[in-house]
């Protein structure tokens, strides 16, 4: 297990430091940042003292450097903007980020698992007809469409929830089921396949002879067994979570992160961008690792072949 775990911290060290370095070759591509928040009126001067100021006269190679220097010891750069902490501005909108998130994710778990379920059991029948159908739909639209959608109905036809801000609880609504639509149906479509793949296994067979009642054999055999492939989806959804939530957040100006990402962008804060990109990575490799680790747990199989090994 120890081998399994530093294979797992190497690959995910080295996945974030590639991400680190492309992000940040990428950005210094797009444009100089003392034009984006000077404006092109500015003087050469004034873009001169702009780029001593925060190091961006030196060459791209000698900034890379002094970046991951800072990086090794907490520094995430400074904002161009009020010239504040990176992690600071970041941190300051992740709670708003992770509300919708959580709720998203709940909303996503208690609507497409039982609806899977269903579909499942009741192969070929209406109810699995209608379920796919809706699942497809719901996965092949646009979350930004899905939010448009939501807030002509519910806020321009209806008038009857808020389509901005994030004031009450009524204003998680429309943005929880804009960022939950997509997920409920992977959710749904994915707990149908495993589930069927479970019920023709020998060992629900053997147990519907010996007596156990259907439901016993569903929540004590099937269930466990099926969700493993669950899991898998649940880490990868924690993982682009934040990063599904930049669409969501705009369209409903969301004070999150990821209308924090499409503002920093447009603005050019490096310092900003990439943190936020640090910190998405982060999540994914943290994501997919627990989702290694739970295998472990669910399936014996796996300790069983890891004991072999």
């Amino acid at each position: 297990m120890s081998m399994f775990l530093v294979g797992r911290l190497l690959r995910a060290v080295t996945t974030i430091m590639l991400l680190v370095t492309v992000t940040f070759l990428a950005l210094r591509l797009t444009g100089d940042p003392a034009v984006a928040l000077l404006g092109n009126e500015s003087t050469p001067e004034g873009l001169k003292a702009f780029h001593e100021r925060w190091g961006l006269d030196r060459p791209l190679p000698e900034q890379y450097a002094i970046y991951l220097g800072n990086l090794a010891g907490g520094d995430f750069g400074r904002s161009f903007i009020g010239d504040r902490a990176a992690w600071a501005v970041v941190f300051e909108r992740l709670p708003g980020t992770l509300a919708l998130m959580g709720f998203a994710i709940l909303f996503a778990v208690a609507a497409g698992v039982p609806a899977g379920i269903a579909a499942a059991l009741y192969r070929n029948s209406w109810i699995d007809r209608v379920t796919m159908t809706v699942a497809a739909t719901g996965f092949s639209v646009p979350s930004f469409v899905v939010g448009v959608l939501l807030i002509v109905i519910f806020g321009v036809v209806w008038r009857a929830l808020p389509t901005t801000g994030d004031d009450t609880a009524w204003h998680y609504v429309l943005p929880v089921l804009t960022l939950g639509t997509a997920d409920m149906a992977l959710y749904a479509r994915f707990t149908r396949s495993a589930m069927l793949e479970v019920l023709g296994r020998p060992y629900i067979r053997t147990a519907e002879a010996k007596g156990v009642p259907w439901r016993a054999v569903i929540l004590r055999h099937a269930l466990p067994n099926a969700s493993i492939a669950l899991v898998t989806i649940l880490g990868m959804h924690l993982g682009r979570s934040i990063s599904g939530a930049v669409v969501t957040e705009n369209v409903f100006a969301w004070s999150g992160v990821g209308r924090l990402l499409v503002q920093s962008v447009a603005n050019r804060d490096f310092a900003v961008v990439q943190t936020v990109v640090i910190l998405v990575g982060a999540t994914m490799v943290l994501a997919n690792l627990l989702v290694d680790l739970s295998y472990s747990r669910l399936d014996p199989r796996t300790r069983a072949a890891g004991r072999a090994r």
